[in-house]
């Protein structure tokens, strides 16, 4: 036997019925709070600070996932993942 179940409701209706909160305020509180960082930045005329302000960890953040995607790559075609100085 197969059933299939449509429900009609608005993404907030759908957070009520299953209790989750409301974080629409602290998005909008978040998203002002970038834009100004950026803003910011920008006036400054400092790509740099524009940078940082869209990818925190810098250079090192994209690099580590450059490094996970590579390795994970070579884990998949049975290579050897590679070895890093520390």
């Amino acid at each position: 036997m197969k059933m299939n179940v449509t429900i009609d409701m608005t993404p907030k209706e759908a957070r009520e019925f299953l209790g989750l909160p409301d974080v629409s305020k602290a998005q909008e509180r978040m998203m002002a709070e970038i834009e100004k960082r950026v803003k910011a930045a920008v006036d400054m005329n400092d790509p740099e600070a524009v940078m940082k302000a869209w990818m925190p960890l810098g250079g090192a953040g994209f690099e580590q996932f450059q490094k996970f995607m590579l390795d994970s790559a070579r884990a998949m075609t049975g290579g050897t993942a590679r070895k890093t100085k520390e």
